[in-house]
């Protein structure tokens, strides 16, 4: 089977994008007896995702709910202020009418107490010129028709001004009490209403910031439950992806089986990889140590496995360098082909310790089904299928040995 350069390389480009999306490892399937997640527990994992999404839709409607009653108590308390500032500047007039009045009648008392002042010397003065007697025995002591004439109009401006005087006074007097008693009239009904919407301020408050608060605790839910929701989805997802790629590995590898001509080693179609490695060499050192322990340990082989008793091809190479310290997301969960395109290429005669080697039935990238885990001396640690089990075995044991290894 032939195919172009342009081909390989656009298939190369498809399995590094999706080599670049690494699965998270599945808490579930160390210990599962199933060859691979089951279409069961990914109907149950839509289901849990299904429930997440109902509780995340009805935490947002409450939310939705408590926001609208979140402004219409905010209208309120604004009101309520608005209310109280205007009762202020009407307190403030009524006191600065208030604050006239009051000196209006402390101008009028000054008025009176000068008035009275007046009256008394008025009335002093006429005493002494009656000499102790009344009015009409002023007149009638009078020395002659001028002088009698002059003590009359005497007697009568006393009487006239004293009038106007007393009037003045009363009137002031008057004006100044009916001005303090409007006044302290007013400055009691502000302060009723200044009190009364100080407390209706203070209740629209009070339920503002109660509502914040449930409308804080219901987004903190909705936040939660969506990213439970995220979780879900993330742990669905990796068990269809995880499913798919266990199938293609087992598709391939029957197509491997069954396939003639195979060539021990394929050539060299312009292959290409990652341009850094993300190990070492004490880690790789670890890779293969953890691999020949599962193995020497007998544990089976099982499609979609990555232990900690059971293993596949690539959940054995996946395991041995998460045990050897690298962890998500520098190392996921793959497929054989996807860490074809994954690793750093390596020629066989440069061939070291913990380098992962790759086997296709025609030679292509696509097609690759299986990978082992180099030992040295030409040997590799393998999980090599349900009927060999794990084994330790030569690198050319298996046909279909791609012409690069690859140095995670």
């Amino acid at each position: 089977m032939k195919q172009s350069k342009g081909s390989l390389a656009a298939r190369a480009v498809i399995a590094l994008v999706a080599a670049s999306v690494l699965l998270l490892p599945l808490s579930g399937t160390a210990s599962a007896k199933t060859p691979k997640p089951t279409q069961a527990q990914i109907d149950a994992a839509k289901k849990a995702e299904q429930a997440k999404q109902a509780a995340a839709a009805a935490a947002q409607a409450k939310l939705n709910s408590a926001t609208q009653t979140l402004n219409q108590l905010a209208a309120v308390a604004n009101k309520a202020a608005a209310s109280y500032q205007q009762a202020l500047n009407e307190l403030a007039v009524a006191t600065s009418k208030a604050n006239a009045a009051q000196a209006h009648a402390i101008e009028a008392q000054a008025a009176v107490a000068q008035a009275n002042r007046t009256i008394g010397q008025t009335a002093s003065s006429a005493y002494k010129m009656g000499n102790g007697f009344s009015n009409l025995n002023s007149v009638l002591s009078a020395n002659g028709p001028q002088d009698m004439v002059d003590r009359l109009s005497t007697l009568n401006k006393i009487g006239v001004g004293d009038a106007v005087i007393l009037k003045r006074f009363q009137a002031a007097e008057v004006a100044a009490k009916e001005a303090k008693a409007e006044a302290d009239r007013t400055k009691a009904a502000q302060a009723i209403a200044t009190a009364k919407v100080a407390a209706t301020k203070k209740i629209a408050d009070e339920a503002k910031a109660a509502q914040q608060k449930e409308v804080d605790k219901l987004r903190a839910l909705q936040n939660k439950l969506i990213a439970e929701l995220t979780k879900a989805k993330n742990f669905r997802v990796t068990l269809e992806q995880q499913r798919q790629l266990a199938i293609l590995e087992e598709q391939n590898a029957v197509t491997a089986t069954k396939t003639t001509g195979q060539k021990s080693i394929w050539p060299n179609r312009g292959f290409t990889g990652r341009s850094t490695i993300r190990s070492t060499e004490a880690i790789r050192l670890k890779a293969v140590a953890y691999a020949k322990k599962q193995v020497l340990a007998r544990w089976p082989y099982v499609w979609g496995a990555q232990g900690p008793k059971s293993f596949d091809c690539s959940g054995l190479v996946y395991a041995a360098y998460r045990a050897a310290g690298l962890g998500y997301p520098e190392w996921g969960r793959l497929n054989a082909a996807l860490y074809f395109v994954a690793t750093q290429r390596v020629p066989l005669n440069q061939l070291q310790a913990g380098d992962l080697l790759f086997y296709s039935y025609d030679g292509s990238v696509q097609n690759i089904h299986h990978i082992t885990i180099y030992e040295g001396d030409e040997m590799m640690w393998e999980a090599n299928s349900k009927r060999v089990g794990l084994i330790h075995s030569n690198m050319y044991s298996i046909k279909g040995l791609m012409p690069f290894g690859g140095r995670v």
